[in-house]
């Protein structure tokens, strides 16, 4: 018997299984202080017996076993058994809806079964095998969300093949990389995407074929003079298939599912291998606290190729969900919840940022009466849910219902997960969307969930207790004094083991062995503490640190989420370097929000670039800074001292955001190097003139 099992084995002696009436799913045994902690939520066990030390939380849900099946099928061990499963299950359901025509235009949505899907699915693997690619193929797909992304995806399940994600808005460069770093020989891709892979596709030898998804044949360019590539039609691929279908070649469990490229904020992307057991461990686990249901409906905008979305398609499909996807624009995505009216909607802090400020600022505008009795329902509503009791069912048929149709009126489950959701915004979703609003914390290195708020806490502020497919424990950091002895809350370096942990960076040895050491445990670069019932709580971030002049350590993401919160605020960069002893700060404006301002205090400007440069401009958005500093209890090392604001926002196109929408820093440093220069010169001129100042009085 290994180290583990014995581990395993003298804890679970000391552990009964819960009451049928019992809440939770674990209670200790009256003589098993020694062994284990019950912290509500989550579970504490020792790391290691002889040391005694309780450093790793697991869910409460499952404390003495780490979920790699679906309790309820515990033979779905491959994407492949999953979809075959819901099949059987939902044949006749609707699965895949579109809006977007053949011929281009929008209507309606319309749908495929899961049933259909199943034919199609079957259809392009088999196609695939009639151009000769064999079993472990890494397959591309290079075009935005839509139903024949998921039906390849399935193919390369059933078939045994790679799939390889490809951003459409990493760019020509990083593609190439990918292409070639994973050896990639088929490409599915669009007619907007084909022009930019023959751009420099005698650059990635390794493709044989590329397929066009939403091409005519009759528009489908020649094949490139001496490169060996054939390029077809996804209609062609699929009616070769089905003409001639092939039986599956199913994976196992531990069998490659996909290799997610990981974008960075610096250098160039790294490959995550993920296993068909990985993904299916992760949504297993997530299944013990959060239900769909065949009546669900949900909208896919969210990239596929990030694991966010790839990982809610796996269990959404699970539960027979209807999934239906917007028309490819973010601008028209309204237009598109009002069509769909989805049940289940999946977000970013971004765009839950954006609802906040646009409904808050429509009250303000509204004035008077109305302003007033949105404050009365939202303080009512607070106060009910604050105290346990159901709020007044007329609060939301006279504010919050048409708050509701925003979404399409029907949204019972919110997710947000990628960055910090502000506890602001989550409780302002909470109380005017009415239904469950869950922040989760995860990346693709763990399949997607690490932990997750358990459905029915009150509590915010946190991202809730571990996946009941992993273990989490955190590790000092002396540099930037967190300890796990800290009081009243242990704090460290989140790492995470289990299941649901990659197979490693693809073709990368060495940083693999950097971010997994040789007990297994996934370092994650967050810093987290726990709070009372086993609730985990990002504080801070380990990469991205620098040390001021004075010696004093600055994690700037924690800043930048703070300022965040700034009216004036769309995008902020926050600066430092250990030749200087405070923060800089380069701010990108919210433009109504700075006209609207400029327009109060009777200032004139040409346009929006002429306003960023008014000196009254920057003093105002400075003092909101503070403002917003002072109340997150900054450090005073932790302000910005100066700031500049631009009209121009950061993009993906100027090369200042990574497709997950995360600051680049190192680029915006080199993009802002002038602006930062002047700040620093302007704050060394103000501080050498404060003696001369002194000197007079």
């Amino acid at each position: 018997m290994d180290a583990a099992r014995r581990r395993l084995r003298a804890v679970s002696a000391h552990l009964r299984p819960p009451a049928p009436a019992a809440g939770r799913g674990l209670d200790a045994n009256p003589t098993a202080g020694e062994y284990a902690h019950v912290q509500g939520y989550s579970v504490v066990l020792p790391e290691k017996l002889q040391t005694g030390k309780w450093n790793v939380y697991r869910s409460a849900r499952s404390p003495l076993r780490l979920i790699n099946r679906f309790p309820e099928n515990p033979d779905i061990g491959t994407l492949h058994d999953n979809f075959v499963y819901a099949v059987e299950t939902f044949r006749d359901c609707r699965y895949l809806g579109t809006r977007i025509r053949e011929d281009g235009t929008v209507g309606d949505y319309k749908w495929m079964t899961y049933g259909e899907t199943s034919t199609s699915r079957t259809a392009i693997g088999s196609g695939l095998i009639q151009y000769g690619i064999h079993e472990g193929t890494r397959i591309g797909l290079y075009f935005i969300n839509r139903p024949e992304w998921i039906i390849v995806d399935h193919a390369c399940a059933a078939y045994s093949y790679v799939s390889v994600p490809l951003y459409d808005t990493l760019g020509p460069d990083a593609v190439q990389f990918i292409v070639n770093h994973a050896t990639v020989e088929v490409i599915f891709c669009v007619p907007q995407t084909l022009s930019t892979l023959l751009s420099f596709i005698t650059q990635m030898p390794c493709v044989r074929l590329i397929v066009v998804v939403g091409g005519e044949d009759v528009k489908i360019p020649p094949t490139p003079a001496n490169t060996g590539v054939q390029i077809i039609t996804y209609r062609t691929l699929h009616n070769q298939g089905k003409m001639s279908p092939q039986p599956f070649r199913p994976p196992k469990p531990d069998d490659v599912a996909t290799i997610c490229y990981t974008s960075g904020t610096t250098g160039t992307p790294k490959g995550a291998v993920l296993s068909h057991e990985n993904l299916i461990a992760n949504v297993a686990g997530s299944s013990l606290g959060i239900r769909f249901y065949p009546s669900d409906v949900y909208i896919s905008y969210l990239p596929l190729a990030h694991i966010y979305e790839r990982a809610n398609q796996v269990a959404l499909l699970h539960y027979g969900v209807a999934i239906g996807f917007y028309q490819g624009d973010n601008l028209k995505l309204m237009d598109d919840l009002a069509a769909l009216r989805p049940t289940v909607f999946a977000s970013v802090p971004r765009l839950y940022n954006r609802i906040y400020a646009a409904i808050t600022n429509a009250v303000k505008e509204s004035g008077g009466l109305k302003e007033r009795l949105f404050h009365t329902a939202y303080n009512a509503k607070r106060q009910a849910i604050l105290n346990g009791r159901n709020p007044l069912p007329m609060w939301d048929k006279l504010v919050f219902n048409k708050i509701k149709a925003r979404l399409g009126g029907r949204v019972r489950l919110m997710t947000s997960g990628a960055s910090p959701l502000s506890s602001d915004v989550m409780e302002f979703l909470r109380i005017c969307f009415g239904g469950e609003v869950l922040e989760g914390y995860g990346m693709t290195e763990t399949s997607c969930v690490i932990s997750t708020m358990d459905i029915g806490d009150k509590l915010i502020g946190h991202v809730g207790s571990p996946n009941p497919s992993c273990e989490v424990k955190l590790v000092d950091v002396p540099e930037m004094n967190y300890t796990s002895e800290d009081q009243p809350y242990p704090r460290g370096e989140i790492c995470a083991r289990g299941p649901i942990i990659f197979r490693g960076y693809y073709k990368d040895e060495v940083q693999t062995r950097e971010v997994i050491d040789e007990d297994g445990w996934l370092h994650t670069g967050d810093i987290g503490l726990w709070l009372p019932g086993g609730r985990l709580k990002i504080i801070d971030r380990k990469k991205n640190i620098f040390k001021l002049a004075q010696g004093e350590y600055i994690a700037p993401e924690k800043i930048e989420n703070v300022y965040a919160k700034c009216k004036f605020i769309a995008q902020c960069f926050v600066y430092g370097d250990s030749f200087n002893s405070s923060l800089v700060a380069i701010v990108a404006v919210e433009p109504e929000v700075l006209k609207a301002w400029a327009a109060s205090e009777g200032i004139q400007y040409e346009d929006l670039r002429q306003l960023c440069a008014d000196p009254r401009a920057r003093a105002a958005v400075l003092a909101d800074m503070d403002s917003i500093g002072k109340e997150a209890q900054l450090r005073g090392f932790e302000f910005a001292k100066a700031v500049t604001l631009v009209a121009e926002p950061f993009t993906l196109e100027n090369g200042l955001l990574t497709p997950t929408f995360k600051v680049k820093r190192p680029q915006a440093k080199a993009y802002f190097a002038k602006e930062i220069s002047d700040m620093y010169a302007q704050l060394r001129e103000a501080e050498s003139a404060k003696p001369k100042l002194q000197s007079l009085v």
